[in-house]
């Protein structure tokens, strides 16, 4: 008897586990490849795409390379993932010019393209899904000029002038403020061209002394600005455009008044949610917005709370 149990248990392990791959094969494969994810904001679009991962019964994995330069970097990346034959790819391009000659082969095996965070509008995407900048930028001027008056000088420091979702913002908030009569006096550079922060401030500072605020067009320019700021003694606004730890956490301790914010997190988990839809049939809009948010010293907490839970 004994030896007919041990014989049954033998024989029922392996059908245990050819049902269980059986499952995890019916699950849909889904790649996404973001910039990078040493830095929170990607961290959170991450932590977002893996609640979605789980929500929805998706075989899914957030990648990226190793760093943004040399440009061959993401599209070398994405020759890889084509090679795996996902069922769907997620992708944040970081230079569209060398990125999408590669997306074009996916279009070939009929691998739907879903773009995310920067919109490049590239004919084949299934779906962008993220924040319409230029309403940003646009927010992030209405925000700063609230704060001016007419003839008042303001900076808008720049990250890559390569990157459509930057120039973006920069045309919707140069076009605010200049219409309210605020003079737009610089806009440099804020990164370097490794993706770091440019101490870009002073030099402004020297040239404009009477400045009376800042747009930047990611978080990490803005506190590169608000820390020369503080060291000179002076209270200038500063609009920063992510909404990430740091910036609401200087909301919130009022040495910046409000700032505004993408939802990285909701891109992630729309973007899962919406290559889901796809192939299972559904039809999706051709643009997904994942919203802004205006950050105060109201609200500030609240943000603090969310951020420390996803990115934990």
């Amino acid at each position: 008897m004994k030896k007919r149990w041990i014989i049954l248990l033998v024989s029922i392990i392996p059908l245990i586990a050819l049902i269980s791959l059986a499952f995890q094969e019916d699950k849909p494969k889904v790649i996404v490849v973001l910039q990078r994810l040493d830095i929170e904001y990607w961290k959170a679009f991450e932590s977002g795409a893996k609640k979605a991962f789980n929500d929805f019964n998706i075989d899914g994995e957030v990648i990226s390379p190793d760093s943004l330069y040399p440009v061959t970097n993401q599209p070398n990346l994405l020759k890889k993932v084509l090679k795996q034959n996902p069922d769907a790819l997620i992708v944040s391009t970081t230079h569209p010019s060398v990125g999408n000659p590669v997306l074009m082969e996916y279009k070939k095996k009929n691998i739907p393209v879903f773009l995310t965070t920067t919109d490049v509008e590239w004919e084949y995407q299934a779906s962008y899904i993220g924040t319409d900048n230029i309403a940003l930028g646009e927010t992030a001027g209405m925000l700063l000029g609230s704060m001016l008056y007419p003839g008042d000088q303001v900076a808008i420091i720049l990250g890559r002038l390569d990157d459509q979702t930057i120039l973006n913002q920069r045309n919707g908030a140069k076009k605010v403020l200049e219409d309210v009569g605020i003079k737009i006096v610089a806009e440099p550079l804020g990164y370097d061209k490794f993706g770091n922060p440019r101490p870009v401030m002073e030099n402004i500072l020297r040239n404009y002394p009477n400045l009376k605020g800042v747009v930047a067009t990611t978080d990490r320019i803005a506190l590169e600005a608000l820390k020369e700021i503080e060291e000179k003694g002076l209270r200038i606004p500063i609009v920063g455009t992510d909404g990430l730890t740091k910036m609401a956490e200087s909301v919130g301790a009022g040495k910046i008044s409000a700032t505004v914010g993408h939802n990285p997190y909701d891109m992630g988990y729309l973007s899962v949610e919406q290559a889901g839809k796809v192939l299972s049939g559904e039809h999706i809009e051709k643009r997904i917005d994942s919203g802004i948010d205006i950050i105060t010293e109201d609200n500030a907490k609240e943000r603090l709370d969310f951020l420390k839970k996803i990115l934990d």
